[in-house]
């Protein structure tokens, strides 16, 4: 079965015959790893590469995402699309230049972020904890989205929507080593905005990863500004995940004492994770990932990972027309 290969020591990752293999420094034994077991590849050291092992990479359709010494990411090596389609890029270019289309998509993504919201929101207040100002205004949030005529405006609702469901965060965790405060991003200004920005990072690339592996371009969006520089599909579809996903990978790791503060520490006025902590944070959100639930078009249980690129393949039905794009939403 494959996975997803975390990097975390320098060194030399290179090809030998068809397998890879990663060269430590020092002493460090030589580290074999299949190409048949390799998904995607994250890198969060000093690592070297070739020409040879890139064009190993293309040829077995793997991507590979660098993180920085913070923990932030940096860029992808995208292979060759190999299952782009050219008319589904025309299909997605026309619904970004037509602005009633485009919007009918942005606001289906906000739609499905804030109601993901408010499922995570529910399920804590089913367990004892007082969230009902959060929840009432969510639901206040999510009454304006059709009124808005821009993606701006929708980008605005998500945003104070956001800050509102944050507010809930100290209430649900009631650790006051990870309080919330208010939202910091580059510094983190404490432990859990330093989870968060992590959390958010592993899900664009997971997103990322999974449009790979569809016919769509990740680089046309409809939320957030599609620009010269960046992916930005990607960023669409983790708004929908972020609180099923991110925030309940956090939750869990904070209630269950599976995260302490010795896993931070602060560098250049920010807080970050450690390596330790980011190990013992990735290994949370994968095992996330993994979780079945089901789904109940489909009727079988499939995976949040899974569910991720069946959102992928909704979108490609929306393109060609054949079926409305309507977002996943977490019900029970």
């Amino acid at each position: 079965m494959k996975r997803v290969i975390y990097i975390f020591s320098n060194g030399w990752l290179k090809r030998e015959g068809n397998t890879l293999v990663l060269i430590g420094e020092e002493d460090e034994p030589k580290k074999v790893i299949p190409i048949e077991v390799v998904e995607e590849i994250r890198v969060f050291s000093e690592l070297t590469t070739n020409k040879r092992l890139l064009e190993f990479l293309t040829q077995k359709h793997i991507p590979m995402h660098f993180f920085n010494h913070h923990g932030y990411y940096m860029g992808t090596y995208y292979p060759r699309e190999y299952m782009n389609s050219g008319l589904i890029t025309l299909k997605q270019a026309e619904h970004f230049l037509n602005p009633e289309w485009r919007m009918e998509l942005a606001r289906a993504f906000v739609y499905g972020a804030i109601s993901n919201m408010l499922f995570v929101l529910r399920t804590y207040s089913s367990r004892g904890r007082d969230l009902s100002f959060q929840i009432h205004a969510l639901e206040k949030q999510l009454s304006k989205i059709p009124d808005a005529e821009a993606p701006a405006e929708l980008m605005a609702v998500e945003g104070h929507a956001r800050d509102l469901y944050y507010t809930a965060f100290d209430l649900i965790t009631q650790n006051p080593d990870f309080s919330f405060e208010t939202r910091t991003r580059r510094p983190p200004a404490n432990r859990m905005n330093a989870l968060i920005s992590f959390g958010n990072s592993l899900l664009y690339v997971t997103a990322l990863s999974e449009i790979y592996r569809t016919h769509l371009d990740p680089r046309i969006g409809y939320l957030h500004q599609t620009n010269e520089r960046s992916f930005s599909l990607n960023l669409d579809l983790a708004e929908i995940f972020k609180p099923l996903i991110v925030d309940r990978t956090i939750f869990s790791l904070i209630n269950r004492a599976e995260i302490n503060t010795g896993d931070f520490h602060e560098e250049l006025g920010g807080i970050y994770l450690k390596e330790a902590g980011r190990k013992k944070f990735i290994q949370a959100f994968e095992k996330r990932l993994a979780e079945t639930l089901t789904h109940k078009r489909l009727r079988r249980k499939v995976s949040y990972r899974r569910l991720i690129r069946l959102e992928c393949y909704k979108l490609y039905r929306h393109f060609l027309g054949e079926e409305d794009y309507f977002p996943y939403i977490r019900t029970r």
